[in-house]
């Protein structure tokens, strides 16, 4: 199981390393394996958050999102879209900029910062959409009820996520930014991307789901009966135009949470061949670890690790809203979104630990009582 969902991470990181060292010797060797490390921590939320989108998914839409997915990840964002966003910043054709990265890394991080407060609101608006629509939702299962019960409450209020988010904007923009009019469209782009991505994978998953119903209805009684758990059956996986649309929400969504990555990886190294390795390694392995959630079932075990993902996305969306005016150092966002996973982790085991011993509880009561038609 491990050899399968991480064998290819293995093969890329021993490639990655390997050319690391031939690139820059034992100096480039430690800096991709550094940056490789960030990258982990700083996405691992986005693993499970990935998790919870494949997990209803087609097979046929899991390998796109494995293979072609993977490669726009690690090639795309973590090479392709500093180029596009310093040649477009400085007015340079991709040549030009890749040239620049090349031979004046100072000056290709240095226009990498100066375009910072227009990706940072971007990602940024775009991961706290996600979170607002996550904690307005009324759920069964509340990790913190104690807030999440008002939160879900006051959630009834229709659109009241765009009204939180773009308020947030429009206090970052005028308190922070140099140029509050760049920011603000940036950051309406990331509101919009968002809205329209998510609208239409949910517009599309609901294509001919009344002609099915009776039958999906069917499909998921049997496997909940047959495994115990409830979960997506064949039917109700997104096929078609609704697998195209989760699987290109998976590519915006691991873009928000890259941002952050590529511009932190600039305070490690400014050689972009160095950083593409480093994160391409990372990204990697968030791609298998979120494989490994979905092939284990970990999401429906740990009930609240999707609670704690989505904090953590909520932290990192204020994270990146709070960096338009100042820094915030990267181990900061790696801690809090690792340590939001981790607690909810450990709380998710201790519910199913108190689960456990109830059931074991109640078996002794059955066993105790005298059988039907005895005094």
């Amino acid at each position: 199981m491990i050899l399968r969902t991480f064998g290819w991470s293995f093969a890329v990181t021993a490639l990655g390393l390997l050319i690391a060292l031939l690139y820059d010797g034992a100096t480039g060797l430690a800096l991709v394996a550094v940056l490789a490390v960030l990258e982990i921590s700083l996405s691992f939320d986005n693993a499970v958050v990935n998790a919870k989108v494949l997990d209803r998914m087609s097979p046929f839409w899991q390998k796109i999102f494995l293979t072609i997915g993977i490669a726009i990840a690690v090639f795309g964002m973590r090479l392709v879209f500093p180029l596009l966003i310093v040649g477009i910043t400085a007015k340079l054709n991709p040549y030009e900029a890749f040239d620049l990265a090349l031979n004046d890394s100072h000056r290709y991080h240095e226009l990498m910062t100066d375009a910072y407060p227009m990706i940072a609101a971007f990602g940024g608006m775009f991961l706290m959409m996600l979170f607002l629509d996550f904690v307005f939702e009324e759920r069964a299962d509340k990790w913190l009820p104690w807030l999440e019960k008002p939160l879900a409450r006051i959630g009834k209020l229709d659109q009241l996520s765009v009204v939180v988010a773009g308020g947030a904007l429009a206090f970052v923009a005028g308190l922070y930014a140099d140029d509050p009019g760049e920011v603000m469209i940036a950051g309406v782009l990331g509101m919009v991307t968002y809205i329209l991505v998510n609208g239409l994978g949910e517009l599309f998953s609901g294509v001919g789901e009344d002609e099915d119903e009776d039958a999906e209805d069917g499909a998921v009684g049997a496997a909940e009966g047959a495994s115990g758990r409830s979960g997506p059956s064949s039917l109700a996986l997104a096929t078609g135009k609704a697998g195209f649309f989760l699987f290109l929400y998976l590519e915006v969504l691991d873009a928000s949470f890259s941002f952050d990555g590529v511009i932190g990886a600039f305070a490690i190294s400014t050689d972009p061949i160095i950083i593409a390795l480093g994160l391409g390694i990372g990204a990697m392995y968030i791609r298998s670890l979120t494989v490994f959630l979905v092939r284990k079932g970990t999401l429906h075990e740990y009930i609240y690790l999707e609670h704690g993902a989505h904090w953590a996305i909520g932290a990192l969306a204020v994270c990146m809203l709070v960096s338009i005016g100042h820094h915030v150092p990267e181990w900061i966002t790696g801690g809090l979104g690792a340590g939001l996973i981790i607690a909810a982790f450990v709380s998710s085991v201790v519910r199913n630990r108190g689960d456990d011993e109830d059931a074991a509880a109640g078996a002794g009561e059955d066993k105790r009582l005298p059988a039907a038609g005895k005094v």
